[in-house]
C-alpha cells in the first residue's frame, strides 16, 4: 500500500526511537497500528463526498482508534445533532441481532414538572425481555429495584441495561405518578430484532386502509416485504399507511423494494433514485422502480399513501417519500413533523489488511426524479403537521386512539383532515410542564447504506 513521504518519515522515526528504547524489533506492532488509519485516509481522499474538508495528514493522530480518527477526519458537513454518518462496523456483528444485549424496549426518559423522572414505553420488540415482563407501549417505568428513576439513569434501564431489575409502573396524574404494581425484567440480551412490527387493515367511513409500521431497512427484509405486498393485494385496499416515526433508515436497496412496492403503474421503469458522487468520481448513477421486484408484476391500485413521520424518520426513510413524490404527487400525504434530514449515503470500503473493520463513508448525495435533495436542514415538511407526545396518551400503534393516526382516520372519514389548529395545541394542552430529555429512537444511528453493487 502507497505511503506518503510525511508517513514514512514521522511515524518511522516513533518506531526507531521506541525500537531503541526498548531494544527489541517491534515494528510489526506499530505498523499494524497504523495501517487501518493510513488505509482510512487514503480511501477518504478518494471517495469521502467531502474529502476537500479532510484535515491535513499531519494534524492527525494516526495512533487513535479507528473510530475516534474517523470522526476527527470527518467534515462538519457529515453530521448532524450530534450523529456522525460515516461510521465503522465490526464485521462480527451479526445483521440480525442486536447490537449489544438489550431489554428490547424503546422508550423517552421524561421529567415532570414536579423534578421527578419516569421511563415511558414507546413499544417493544417480539421474544424481548421486555415483552416477556409484559412491557407495552404507554407504561410508565417510575422505579428499578425500589429506587426511583432518576435523570442520569436513561442508559442504565434503556439504552445498555447490564443486569435484570424489578422495574415499578405506574401512572401519571398531571403531576406526579401513581404505583400500579412491579414486574421482573429478565437479564439483558442480544435478540433478534423485527423490522416490520405491525401490518392491519384499517377501516374508517366508508374507506379501508393498509397500516404498515416499519421500523428498518434491513438487509435481509426482501422475503419479509414481498409477503408483505402480496396480503396488501389480495385485500386492495383505498390507502396505505406508511408508519415511519421510529425509522432512521438503513439500506438503500430496501428502500428500493419498499418503494417500488407502493410505486403506482407510470413510475414502473422510472428513475427512483439518483446518487452523485464527488467531483474526483465525477459521475451520477440512476436506479429504476424495477417491477421484477413486485411479486406477481402488477403494482398496487389503491388511491392515497399516508406516510407518518417524526423527527426520528431519516435517511433510507426519507428516501421513500422524497422518490416517491414525484410519483403519487398530491395523493403522498405526510402527516407528523418534519424528518431528521439527512441526504446523504454511504458506501461499503473493506481492506485486506483490517479484515475486522468495515468503512462505512459518506459518499454521494441523495436526490430524486426531479433533482430534489435539498432537505438537510429542515427535512421533509409534513402535509399535516402534528408532534406525538410523549407524555400524553399514546393509543396503541395503527389504531384511531393513536395520536399521529387520528387525523388521518379523520381524513378517510370525510375527506378533510381536521382543522390544524385544534390538534396542534393539544400536545400543549396535555401537560406543559413534561419534558422529554432523553429517547432512545433518536440515539440510533441515521442510515443509508449503498449496498448496489
Amino acid at each position: 500500500m502507497k505511503r506518503t513521504a510525511f508517513y514514512r518519515l514521522i511515524y518511522g522515526t516513533v518506531i526507531s526511537l521506541t525500537l531503541m528504547a526498548c531494544g527489541e524489533d517491534r515494528s510489526g506492532e506499530y505498523y499494524a497500528l497504523i495501517a487501518s488509519k493510513t488505509w482510512i485516509y487514503e480511501t477518504m481522499q478518494q471517495n469521502y463526498l467531502f474529502y476537500e474538508d479532510i484535515p491535513a495528514e499531519e494534524s492527525l493522530d494516526f495512533f487513535q482508534t479507528p473510530e475516534t480518527f474517523l470522526k476527527n477526519a470527518a467534515s462538519s458537513r457529515d453530521q448532524k445533532n450530534g450523529t456522525l454518518f460515516s461510521h465503522i462496523d465490526s464485521v462480527n456483528v451479526s445483521r440480525a441481532l442486536s447490537s449489544s444485549p438489550t431489554f428490547g424496549y424503546e422508550a423517552a426518559l421524561i421529567r415532570t414538572g414536579s423534578g421527578d423522572y419516569a421511563i415511558r414505553v414507546l413499544y417493544t420488540q417480539p421474544g424481548s425481555p421486555a415483552e416477556e415482563a409484559g412491557l407495552k407501549r404507554g407504561d410508565w417505568i417510575i422505579a428499578a429495584n425500589n429506587k426511583k428513576i432518576g435523570s442520569g439513569d436513561y442508559s442504565k434501564y434503556v439504552s445498555a441495561p447490564t443486569q435484570s431489575y424489578t422495574f415499578t409502573l405506574g401512572n401519571y396524574n398531571g403531576e406526579g405518578f401513581d404505583t400500579l404494581g412491579v414486574t421482573e425484567i429478565p437479564a439483558p440480551r442480544y435478540i433478534e430484532e423485527t423490522n416490520l412490527m405491525k401490518t392491519s387493515f384499517i377501516t374508517a367511513g366508508n374507506r379501508t386502509a393498509a397500516y404498515i409500521l416499519y421500523n428498518s431497512f434491513g438487509a435481509d427484509d426482501t422475503e419479509t416485504l414481498q409477503n408483505m405486498f402480496v396480503e396488501i393485494a389480495a385485500r386492495q385496499p383505498n390507502d396505505i399507511i406508511l408508519d415511519l416515526r421510529y425509522n432512521p433508515g438503513g439500506y438503500v436497496s430496501t428502500s428500493q423494494l419498499l418503494s417500488t412496492l407502493l410505486a403506482p403503474q407510470n413510475a414502473m421503469g422510472q428513475t427512483f433514485l439518483n446518487m452523485t458522487y464527488n467531483d474526483k468520481i465525477a459521475k451520477t448513477e440512476s436506479y429504476l422502480f424495477e417491477p421484477s421486484l413486485i411479486p406477481g408484476g402488477t403494482p398496487l391500485a389503491y388511491e392515497n399513501l399516508y406516510i407518518i413521520t417524526s423527527n426520528n424518520t431519516a435517511s433510507a426513510s426519507e428516501i421513500v417519500i422524497n422518490c416517491l413524490r414525484p410519483y403519487l404527487k398530491e395523493r403522498l400525504l405526510q402527516v407528523g413533523t418534519a424528518t431528521f434530514g439527512k441526504n446523504v449515503a454511504q458506501s461499503l470500503f473493506t481492506d485486506e489488511q483490517s479484515p475486522q473493520l468495515e468503512l462505512w463513508l459518506t459518499t454521494a448525495y441523495l436526490s430524486n426524479a426531479q433533482g430534489f435533495q435539498d432537505y438537510f436542514d429542515n427535512g421533509l415538511q409534513p402535509d399535516y403537521e402534528l408532534a406525538e407526545n410523549y407524555a400524553g396518551e399514546l393509543g396503541e400503534l395503527g389504531t384511531a386512539e393513536d395520536m399521529l393516526l387520528a387525523p388521518v382516520f379523520t381524513r378517510m372519514a370525510t375527506g378533510s383532515f381536521p382543522a390544524g389548529e385544534d390538534t396542534a395545541t393539544e400536545t400543549t394542552r396535555s401537560n406543559p410542564n413534561v419534558e422529554v430529555t432523553h429517547c432512545s429512537i433518536s440515539k440510533k444511528p441515521k442510515l443509508a447504506k449503498n449496498n448496489f453493487h
